[in-house]
């Protein structure tokens, strides 16, 4: 899959897809068109059955400095309804990628700031390396860490929240760890290895429960799932009575290899 002018999209042959974002130039910032162009790659690989895995990657040596300067004096001229359309445009984008039914593994090469964070925050998994620096830089400019807030609170919690969204300070790789952003820290020389190993345990998993199981997560941590005690024996019930589900205890019993994992 191709086409896009701010971003790179390839699948290998195992559907392991990666989206990487191409503006090294510009420190990979968003701007309109990046925005809508993810929005665009979230939907073609939620549909792309040979997509199992996808790694969110950039170019060059910044992950993603945030929102383009330019967008942002563009939004900055708008009237309030064009602001709104703007903003609502980058909050789908990350509501996409957050439900995206496929595990998410984000590569983060170097530092990451206001609406990169929010991408970090809505990957499954996220592997940095060592010296990569973050920070939450909104409030230095008079603005707040909105559209991207639900996804950043969630994943660090309100206390870590109320520090890094007041005062746009640093932090460090280590710290991103210590808070849940970062889920592992790497040599630089590592990375790829880290990422490749994150891959491949999910390829040895079967598609369709790996996305029940990203859905079970997603509603339970959010408390949408209504009674969780009814919705859990509902899920496993739909899971054994699935042909995936079917099809891995037969497999199992009988010892065979699991139809889903590489040849």
């Amino acid at each position: 899959m191709s086409g896009y002018d701010t971003l790179m999209l390839e699948t290998d042959a195992r559907g392991v897809a990666m989206l990487t974002l191409n503006r090294p130039d510009k420190h990979n910032a968003m701007n309109a068109a990046m925005i809508a162009e993810l929005a665009d790659a979230a939907t073609r690989l939620a549909t792309d059955e040979a997509v199992r895995v996808v790694v969110l990657a950039s170019s060059g040596p910044t992950f993603c400095a945030g929102g383009d300067l330019q967008w942002m004096r563009d939004q900055a001229r708008k009237d309030r309804q064009g602001k709104i359309e703007g903003a609502t445009a980058l909050a789908l984008m990350l509501k996409a990628l957050d439900e995206l039914p496929k595990p998410l593994i984000g590569r983060v090469q170097g530092n990451a700031f206001g609406g990169g964070i929010g991408l970090m925050a809505v990957c499954d998994i996220v592997i940095t390396v060592e010296g990569a620096e973050f920070a939450l830089t909104e409030t230095r400019l008079g603005l707040i860490p909105a559209t991207i807030g639900p996804y950043v609170v969630r994943r660090i919690g309100e206390g870590h929240a109320r520090r890094l969204f007041l005062n746009a300070r640093r932090f460090e790789a280590v710290i991103a760890r210590e808070i849940g952003l970062v889920s592992a820290v790497r040599p630089t020389g590592e990375l790829d290895a880290a990422v490749e190993e994150e891959a491949a345990a999910f390829l040895d998993c079967a598609p369709g429960a790996v996305s029940s199981a990203k859905s079970l997560v997603r509603s339970l941590a959010r408390g949408t799932a209504g009674d969780p005690l009814a919705c859990s024996i509902g899920l496993l019930a739909d899971r054994w009575e699935s042909d995936e589900g079917r099809a891995g205890i037969d497999a199992f019993l009988n010892r065979r290899p699991m139809p889903w994992a590489p040849k």
